[in-house]
């Protein structure tokens, strides 16, 4: 037996509630991803819009409902192109959410291995940073993860070059031609220097907000890849995951965010770790 309830000129059942809720939940994920960005004005107008179509068809105004109908049709394509960005933010998030290459059997069908075997050593990435950091040099370096970053890569100058202390110093001296862009490190090797990368658009970062930082939170946001900006003037590490920019780290802080992002997210946890 279905019930119904008629508020105003609307007859609602159960079935209707269930569908409000769910379109208000993805709604609300869609914005989340959104926020802060220029995009989320233009989502929030065209749901104002949307909102304000449904209630005229609901009344009955059928001149103001054609009007609006073409308004949307030409819209939803319109979303896609400015959205396109958020899109793939999405779909990315939720591929991150099934963990599927991160299983065992999945690995073992299909000879990947999870990011708790990653051969990248983070002793000389973390004493470069520091080096940088007390001379106040400024650098930028992606740390790659599970999703690939060769049209970062071939946007650089190829080195494909043993990662060391003295190779990434080298890289952001101030006489080096290198030094402009950033260095992309995946699998342990140095792969390329003075990379371009995508700058964020968040509106909510702060105006004083360089552009090393930028490109390093929106590496994050595009990839998976964790990146390491330095101040040029005045030497603090910021470290960018997953679309979140951490600022004023020390050495011990940027090591323990690193370890656990790259290494210790995809392994189980041992039995004294849960206890």
């Amino acid at each position: 037996m279905i019930v119904a309830l008629r508020v105003f000129f609307l007859d609602i059942d159960w079935v209707d509630v269930l569908d409000i809720l769910l379109v208000a939940l993805l709604l609300y994920q869609i914005y989340y991803i959104v926020r802060g960005s220029i995009a989320s004005r233009v989502f929030l107008g065209y749901l104002l819009v949307y909102l304000f179509y449904l209630t005229v068809k609901a009344i009955g105004l059928q001149l103001l409902t054609t009007i609006l109908e073409y308004f949307i049709s030409v819209g939803a394509l319109a979303l896609i192109i400015i959205f396109q960005q958020e899109i793939r933010r999405f779909l990315l998030i939720i591929g991150k959410s099934t963990h599927i290459p991160n299983s065992q059997l999945f690995r073992r069908w299909f000879g990947q291995t999870s990011a708790s075997e990653s051969s990248t050593p983070l002793k000389p990435i973390l004493e470069g940073c520091k080096v940088l950091a007390s001379e106040f040099t400024g650098g930028l370096l992606v740390i790659g993860k599970n999703d690939g970053l060769e049209k970062y890569v071939q946007s650089g100058e190829l080195l494909d070059a043993v990662l060391s202390k003295r190779m990434l110093v080298s890289i952001f001296s101030q006489y080096s031609p290198l030094r402009d862009g950033a260095a992309i490190i995946i699998d342990g090797r140095l792969r390329a220097a003075r990379c371009i990368l995508p700058a964020s658009e968040n509106d909510e970062l702060p105006t004083t907000t360089g552009f090393r930082h930028r490109a390093a939170l929106g590496i994050s946001e595009a990839t998976d890849a964790a990146a390491i900006a330095i101040s040029e003037q005045t030497g603090r590490i910021a470290l960018a995951i997953d679309g979140e920019l951490f600022v004023n780290l020390t050495s011990t802080e940027l090591e323990e965010r690193l370890q656990k992002y790259l290494f210790e997210t995809s392994r189980p946890r041992r039995r004294e770790e849960v206890e």
